[in-house]
């Protein structure tokens, strides 16, 4: 897969290392800024009980 992404992007070796890390870095803040808070509101992480339930 990431020999696929390489030979499609353009240019040379240089232009193609500078390409992979802009989409390296968007994939990260398309993470951080949408698909982990979507994914924050699903999962029972500040469900936490110490001591007997009530």
């Amino acid at each position: 897969m990431y020999a696929w992404i390489w030979r499609r992007l353009p240019g040379g070796r240089a232009a193609k290392a500078a390409c992979s890390a802009v989409l390296l870095v968007a994939a990260v803040l398309l993470l951080w800024f949408v698909v982990f808070p979507v994914v924050d509101g699903l999962l029972p992480l500040n469900d936490v009980a110490v001591g007997e339930a009530e």
